[in-house]
């Protein structure tokens, strides 16, 4: 059953209900007004019955003493009667006096008469032609008889009547009305949740970049449809980032698999030279040994970086301790200086900074990026490495003087397996995994990493890392950089 009749047959029951009881009330209220109404008259109507049976001349009409019943105004077909404490009725009339006795009530057994302070009215049936009274008894003064004061209700019971019918009337005009304004206006506002419902059709065959039409953000529905846009802008979101994830993956899967089949193959190479030829001379089996040996290496090196990656992939926790990047800085740029003696490499602490993490993956981080400027700069070429604070912030920058990156790669630079350099092929070394290892590593500390352009050539890798908000003693090592060797 759809919510549109649902909400109608549960609507719809309700206002009846709801109509049928303020009708109810509606008459009973009435009811209970015209009765105390005609109770109020019959307190009048009691004392003409009393004058005109027991003073007036009832036997021929006439109201001798001078008392008139006219005066009162008294309800057609009204009754009166004195009645014995027995029940018999001693004297009657109807009024106005001189009608027939056609219409009577039915009198009760036993009467039980009332008083001044405490009135007691009855509801009885009647005859001819009267279908109820409202009766009033009463003691008449100094006597033990009992005074008898009806007025018919027919009056009452027609009103009634005609307020049932009224009431019946306008309950089904108004049903009618409200039930067909109900549905026009459900299905008025249903309306979006069917385009809803279209839409979610249509998404549902793939096409993420539909969204539903906007609507009043104050209703409930206008919510649920930017609840839902904003939902389908999500999924769509995900989904890109779901496919590229699986491209960059299958990309990676691929490059991999080429990087390792390499010295593989060569290895493989070398083994079947040797084993194809037992009478090699030993400068050549030193030869073939060597480069199995440097190639396992190497293989050996690029699967540690892997498992590196996928470990930092997988979120997991590294070592968290207090890590001044004075020492590291000054560490790396003493190693470089070993290694390359004849360059200028300048390392330059504006202020001890320390930071939280793992001092082992953020020492290999800077001495990648220290090497790579190395490799990547002509010799002689400078190299800077420069730590300072920056917005409440570690920022570490090492600059090189070289060719540079192209604009076009430096969004891909930090990619897996990508080599800017046009000049740099597997057998010079390097895997392509160095940049992509210290993302992987400034990201799992909660910093970043980017490459700008060195102002007059090269290129600028910076790494931002958060501070703690209360750093310890910095070491003396890192208050003093190492001086600058060549």
């Amino acid at each position: 059953m759809s919510l549109r009749r649902r909400l109608l047959l549960t609507l719809a029951p309700l206002f009846i209900l709801g109509l049928i009881a303020v009708d109810l009330s509606t008459y009973l209220s009435l009811q209970s007004f015209l009765v105390h109404r005609v109770n109020d008259q019959l307190l009048g109507v009691h004392v003409a019955v009393e004058g005109y049976l027991t003073r007036g001349d009832h036997r021929g009409g006439g109201p001798p003493g001078g008392f008139d019943p006219s005066a009162f105004a008294v309800p057609t077909n009204t009754y009166g009667a004195v009645v014995s404490p027995s029940g018999a009725i001693i004297r009657e009339t109807t009024f106005p006096p001189g009608n027939s006795f056609s219409a009577r009530p039915d009198l009760p057994s036993p009467l039980h008469p009332g008083t001044a302070q405490n009135p007691i009215y009855v509801t009885v049936g009647g005859s001819g032609g009267v279908g109820h009274y409202q009766l009033y008894v009463d003691t008449i003064p100094e006597g033990s008889d009992l005074l008898v004061a009806a007025i018919p209700l027919d009056s009452v019971n027609s009103t009634l009547s005609q307020l049932v019918l009224l009431e019946l009337l306008t309950t089904a005009g108004v049903t009618m009305v409200v039930l067909l304004a109900t549905w026009i206006l459900v299905r008025r506002g249903l309306r979006p949740l069917e385009r809803m419902g279209t839409t979610a059709r249509s998404i549902a065959a793939s096409d993420l970049s539909r969204r539903v039409e906007p609507a009043n953000e104050m209703t409930e529905v206008g919510q649920l449809g930017l609840a839902i846009n904003t939902m389908l802008s999500q999924l769509e979101n995900a989904f890109g980032e779901r496919a590229a994830s699986e491209q960059r993956l299958r990309h990676f899967v691929s490059d991999a698999s080429h990087e390792l089949r390499t010295p593989l193959t060569s290895m493989r190479g070398y083994a079947e030279l040797l084993r194809r030829n037992p009478d090699m001379t030993e400068a050549d089996v030193s030869l073939a040994t060597r480069r199995i040996e440097e190639e396992a290496s190497r293989m050996g090196v690029l699967v540690d970086d892997l498992l590196l990656l996928a470990r930092l992939d997988q979120g997991r926790p590294l070592e968290r301790a207090p890590v001044h990047l004075g020492v590291l800085v000054n560490d790396a740029c003493a190693d470089a200086r070993a290694s390359d003696a004849a360059r200028s490499i300048t390392a330059r602490i504006e202020t001890p900074v320390e930071v939280i993490g793992d001092e082992a993956r953020l020492r290999q981080v800077l001495g990648n990026l220290v090497r790579n400027a190395l490799v990547h700069t002509p010799p002689g070429m400078p190299v800077e490495v420069t730590l300072r604070v920056e917005r409440g912030n570690a920022l570490l920058e090492v600059a090189d003087h070289g060719r540079g990156i192209p604009a076009d790669n430096a969004q891909r630079i930090f990619e897996r397996f990508q080599r800017t350099d046009p000049g740099r092929s597997r057998d010079q070394g390097g895997s392509g995994l160095g940049l992509s290892i210290a993302a992987a590593v400034v990201e799992a500390h909660g910093g970043q990493i980017r490459v700008q352009p060195t102002p007059g050539g090269g290129a600028t890798f910076q790494i931002h890392l958060p501070m703690p908000a209360v750093p310890s003693a910095p070491p003396d090592a890192v208050i003093a950089p190492a001086p600058a060797l060549g």
